[in-house]
């Protein structure tokens, strides 16, 4: 199992940023995906949760109305559109599937919201 976050990058409060998490080494369509977040000095975050087709999403109140979580199933990738950014969104973020039991994680993608 491999999962590659990109997308991450400095954007001024209000701005928007689109990540993306490439998957590979599992059957990427039949499992949900989730996208996590771990600002500094703080505990890891959860964020937003996809089905695995798609027509579930559920979302952290501290991100709803303002993050999109979506995917391709013929990409093997899953996104997380964020707009209206604050400073508080700064913040490594990760993809995660869980397998078999397990979770698997990506390396992660930073994310810092300032002016």
């Amino acid at each position: 199992v491999q999962l590659v976050e990109s997308g991450g990058g400095l954007v001024q409060p209000g701005g928007s940023l689109r990540l993306s998490c490439a998957a590979s080494g599992f059957t990427f369509s039949s499992y949900a995906m989730s996208w996590f977040r771990r600002a500094p000095g703080k505990e890891r975050e959860w964020i937003a949760v996809i089905a695995s087709a798609g027509s579930n999403k559920n979302y952290a109140d501290s991100v709803k109305g303002r993050f999109t979580i979506s995917r391709d199933n013929a990409k093997n990738t899953v996104y997380l559109q964020m707009n209206s950014l604050k400073p508080e969104d700064t913040a490594v973020y990760y993809c995660k599937v869980v397998r078999q039991g397990l979770p698997y994680w990506g390396q992660g993608t930073q994310v810092t919201v300032s002016s």
